[in-house]
């Protein structure tokens, strides 16, 4: 039986991946983030050693690595770019986004090279590094650029996998993710907050949205399967970095649109926009838009789901837990 560890496995990309790796049979080994132990075996997951390993400490995290001798390793830990608006202090904001970004990763890989020398290490990555992006379609050969505290830890997290990739042979991969949405989005994200809204509002339990800017266009994709992409990456025999997404783009309008016209309401109605509840830390973002070519011809991968049967997921989903 093969065995992966997924590190940040609670979240929305890690609950999805769990799920796929028992169903292919994988005996796996989550770390969620408050340093739990979960392992699942087909059976459903169990909850051991609460708080037993902490990323940020060298030693625990090299006991983990060499008692789970994991085939695969998905690190999808991350100090979220979503908090930037709440930290206080830019520098504390760039410390913990490096230490668990950066600086844990490179704890896991460094014991990989001691311990399990055969793992193969998948480390999600984030388009946020491209920034200001120097090209309008986004590639792996396109520079990084990054303008936030999160894109510059995930820059520094892919340089890390490729120091260890290039100077120390490890089988280490980076998927550059894209915009990727499902019903299991944390609620401080635009996309859930539309969906919740737009169920809300059309049960009368809530007035009206606002929104920063309708205009803004996003590479949105579907959480299923780009967990399917990570698994395929880990699959091939090369390692290397790969851009995971859609190559479309649409409009925060669009969004808004698809997700009030599921529950049958005209979305004009009921949104507003409020430009002062934009980002006001570091330059504007640009628009960044994915080619990932080189996932599709290496592995065959392709999204299964639109974007329009992706927003009408979520919000079915709001409906149900309504």
């Amino acid at each position: 039986m093969k065995r992966a560890l997924v590190i940040g496995c609670r979240g929305q990309d890690g609950s999805y991946l769990m799920e796929l790796l028992e169903s292919k049979d994988y005996e796996v080994v989550g770390l969620d983030s408050k340093g739990c132990v979960q392992k699942a075996t087909g059976s459903g997951c169990t909850i051991a050693e609460p708080g037993a390993v902490d990323l940020c400490n060298e030693e625990q995290v090299r006991k983990l690595i060499s008692e789970a001798q994991p085939g695969e390793i998905y690190f999808l830990a991350a100090f979220h770019h979503s908090s930037e608006r709440a930290a206080s202090e830019p520098h504390e904001l760039m410390e913990r986004s490096m230490a668990v970004n950066a600086l844990a990763l490179n704890h896991v890989l460094g014991a990989v090279v001691t311990f399990s020398p055969g793992s193969r290490v998948f480390y999600a990555a984030s388009s946020r590094l491209f920034g200001n992006a120097v090209a309008p379609l986004q590639d792996e050969l396109t520079p990084y650029n990054p303008i936030c505290a999160y894109g510059i830890s995930k820059a520094a997290g892919a340089w890390v996998c490729r120091y260890y990739r290039e100077e120390l042979k490890v089988h280490c991969s980076v998927g550059i993710l894209y915009n990727h949405e499902s019903p299991r989005r944390g609620s401080n994200f635009v996309s859930q907050k539309i969906a919740r809204a737009a169920v809300a509002i059309k049960r009368g339990s809530q007035a009206r949205l606002t929104v920063g800017n309708l205009d803004a266009e996003v590479d949105w994709g579907y959480a299923p399967d780009y967990v399917e992409a990570m698994w395929n990456i880990l699959q091939a025999e090369c390692a290397g970095d790969y851009v995971i997404a859609s190559g479309a783009l649409h409009s925060v309008r669009d969004f808004v649109s698809t997700a009030f016209g599921a529950v049958g309401l005209d979305w004009r109605e009921y949104v507003d926009v409020d430009q002062t509840i934009l980002p006001t830390r570091g330059r504007p973002q640009a628009t960044l838009c994915g080619d990932s070519r080189k996932l599709r011809s290496l592995t065959g991968w392709q999204p299964r789901i639109s974007f329009e049967q992706m927003v009408n997921s979520m919000v079915q989903a709001e409906m149900a837990r309504a």
